[in-house]
């Protein structure tokens, strides 16, 4: 392992490859009794914030929100782990481990995360203060969320099933994201980012392929924003990851803003775009076999691209040495141009959330008429669901 040159620390917040879920509905008891599901409001108070909403909301999507609602009211006030049976894995990490869930009492499908956190009831308290604003969170780029449980000093989050899973995931399959399927994508995660910082004052912090989720019919929405800072605390406190998309100026333990999302962002749509992750950057060579794999056939494994860093040795490679880029001649201008608006490592210099969603590559992938449920279903053989 390569020294610390630079004293790097390991900012709070667990980074892995599971699709990882802040409680963004609920806040958790004070009692530290079993089975009591936790939810933030009422109906009432949730059907309140839907009318609010309306004025940026479609038909499509109203629908879809009346229904979300539907559902939550459905489930109860009281719920734990016998209402629940479990279907199947979808993944796990160091945040925790995800599973396909089923509510008995509705039929309805679910994604149950569970946590496990030891922590002191003082803390525990202030991480229920700090949640309780995330249960307003109603958009259709955010994930929605049905409720939460402690029980033995372990949190169930219950929020909804994307069938077509993360990113991180697609992309084992796809081995590249065509630059249209990545236009619509980038669209509505700068779409989720501002909505959480104009509507709720909230960054996301930890914004990586494995924290957006797509679905068969199309939709793509962002998870695992950071709400309390506690709950980050008390993860980086019980697990060890990688800092692998952190921006230069976090790493260095300096004032971070919104703007460590967008390098965040900047630099998961290069790995999304040349099939994989480019610190350090893959030579010419290996750019040009995994390009020339597209889509399916002969595709390169990760495993013939650079060789792996050692956590610290990677961190100073990101503050030290020159941001990725795109390679040239495969990818539009304005693609290119957008990329490296993100990737500046000074924050002031980075572009911010309106550039970027006025910039000339969102704007085309706004007007573009793309089949991204299509795409996602073929991609990851899902029927597509019923009309």
């Amino acid at each position: 392992m390569s020294k610390n040159k630079l004293n790097l620390t390991l900012p709070p917040g667990s980074i892995d490859q599971t699709p990882t879920v802040t409680p963004t509905i609920a806040a958790f008891p004070d009692s530290t009794s079993t089975n009591h599901l936790v939810r933030g409001n009422d109906i009432d108070n949730l059907t309140a914030r839907l009318e609010e909403l309306d004025a940026d909301m479609d038909d499509k999507e109203r629908q879809r929100r009346e229904v979300f609602l539907c559902e939550k009211e459905k489930i109860g006030v009281e719920v734990g782990d016998d209402d629940f049976e479990k279907l199947g894995d979808l993944g796990s990490g160091n945040g925790g481990v995800v599973t396909k869930v089923k509510h008995k009492a509705t039929g309805l499908i679910m994604a149950r995360k569970l946590i496990h956190l030891e922590v002191k009831p003082a803390i525990k308290k202030q991480i229920i203060r700090e949640l309780k604003v995330l249960h307003e969170c109603n958009f259709a780029h955010i994930v929605g969320f049905y409720a939460a449980f402690y029980s033995d000093g372990e949190i169930s989050i219950c929020m909804e099933y994307m069938d077509a899973g993360s990113l991180d995931l697609i992309l084992k399959k796809a081995k590249l994201i065509p630059e249209n399927i990545l236009g619509k994508i980038t669209s509505a995660v700068l779409k989720g980012l501002s909505y959480l910082r104009d509507k709720h004052s909230i960054m996301h912090r930890d914004v990586k392929p494995s924290n957006i989720l797509l679905n068969s019919s199309g939709d793509i929405k962002i998870c695992d924003f950071g709400v309390s800072g506690q709950l980050i605390d008390s993860m980086a406190n019980s697990f060890v990851g990688t800092r692998s998309y952190m921006s230069p100026e976090r790493l260095q333990g300096t004032h971070y803003s919104v703007q460590s999302d967008i390098w965040s962002l900047g630099l998961s749509l290069v790995e999304l775009a040349i099939g994989m992750y480019p610190i350090p950057p893959p030579d010419a060579k290996t750019i040009e076999a995994i390009l020339r794999g597209r889509p399916e056939d002969d595709s390169p494994s990760h495993k013939n691209g650079p060789r792996p860093m050692a956590i610290f040795e990677l961190l100073d490679y990101i503050v030290n040495e020159p941001p990725p880029k795109l390679p040239a001649g495969v990818f539009t201008d304005e693609f290119k141009d957008f990329v490296d608006r993100c990737l500046k490592k000074n924050p002031d210099e980075r572009a911010d959330l309106k550039t970027l969603m006025d910039h000339a590559w969102i704007q085309k992938a706004d007007k573009e008429d793309v089949d991204i449920a299509g795409w996602v279903c073929r991609t990851m053989d899902l029927q597509p669901p019923a009309k």
